[in-house]
């Protein structure tokens, strides 16, 4: 099969296109013909400098297509039955062997390519606002990277709880966007504005009760723009700003810092049957997908650098 691939971490043009061997169907799992990648914030770190599981490594979280192989103790999937799946490494691939319980149904109702968008972005945005962020409806939030994955995602999540909505984004054509299709309700241009001092200056002063930040060197910024007993919950770390915080500024005014990794939440918490929920509302239309635009996985270098010139709006997909 084909796959993008890498011998060494670095910038996209490590990416190469090559024959590698089909994936082996072990006990539990599942393969499936890949026909959407979602390329996600981890997959760009990882391919800049993360842990590599063989050489060459094929990179990615997550991807949708059809099932080919089962393997003979799984007994609720089935061969042609469509699946979004999520697996530390290994989607940037024709082909993919995922785990079964790391894979959901995708109804027929949905694109195969929406399907492929929904895991960790919504479940992300979902957990950093209800159970570590404990977002209630009369509350503020700002939503730090507003045009990204996980962005759009939580700026209606938060929008359907019934929360007033601040989101940042590099230009105000974006921001303009958000407002128009999905009801944001106050749009942050950072490069033209100080977000905290905006953030203030949107709620009279007193500054937001959540920030959910998956930008990274936005932290101090996000823990300024909090009002009294405000909290932050970071997730991702898109600018890999390694910023140590010193408590201090969170005890001055009794502010709470929480760190979110979803896949944790998939592992060992209620993370599964949220996505099932997530992907349930995205095809009855009640949650929307993005997509920016699609490359060929051939294409995967360009597709990272794109992703990585801050200009797409939503997802950046490969397809195979």
């Amino acid at each position: 099969m084909k796959a993008a691939v890498y011998y060494e971490t670095g910038p996209p043009a490590v990416f190469r296109y090559e024959d590698v061997p089909d994936p082996v169907c072990p006990a539990g799992d599942v393969v499936i013909d890949v026909e959407a990648v979602s390329i996600e914030g981890g997959d760009v770190l990882n391919r800049a400098g993360g842990a590599m599981s063989d050489s060459p490594h094929i990179v990615g979280y997550q991807c949708a297509g059809t099932i080919t192989e089962v393997a003979p103790d799984v007994t609720d999937r089935a061969v042609g039955q469509r699946v979004v799946a999520v697996a530390p490494f290994g989607s940037h691939a024709a082909r993919a062997a995922y785990a079964v319980q790391a894979t959901w149904p995708v109804p027929d109702s949905l694109d195969i390519k929406e399907a492929a968008c929904v895991p960790i972005a919504y479940g992300t945005a979902d957990v950093c606002l209800f159970e570590f962020g404990r977002l209630r409806p009369d509350e503020t939030v700002l939503i730090q990277g507003g045009a990204g994955g996980v962005g759009i995602a939580a700026i209606q999540l938060a929008k359907r709880a019934g929360a007033t909505v601040l989101a940042t984004a590099s230009s105000d054509e974006k921001l303009e966007r958000l407002t128009r299709d999905f009801g944001l309700d106050h749009g942050i241009n950072y490069k033209q504005v100080d977000l905290a001092d905006e953030a203030r200056k949107l709620t009279d002063g007193r500054g937001v009760d959540l920030v959910v930040d998956s930008v990274g060197s936005t932290l101090f910024k996000s823990i300024d723009a909090l009002a009294y007993k405000g909290r932050v919950v970071t997730v991702g770390d898109m600018d890999q700003g390694k910023q140590p915080v010193d408590t201090s500024i969170l005890s001055a005014r009794n502010l709470t810092l929480t760190g979110v990794f979803f896949g944790a939440e998939l592992l060992i918490g209620t993370g599964r049957e949220l996505v099932t929920r997530l992907i349930e509302d995205v095809a009855k239309g009640d949650l929307k997908v993005v997509i920016d635009r699609t490359f060929p996985l051939s294409d995967a270098a360009a597709a990272h650098a794109f992703i990585e010139s801050r200009k797409a709006f939503g997802r950046v997909l490969l397809i195979p």
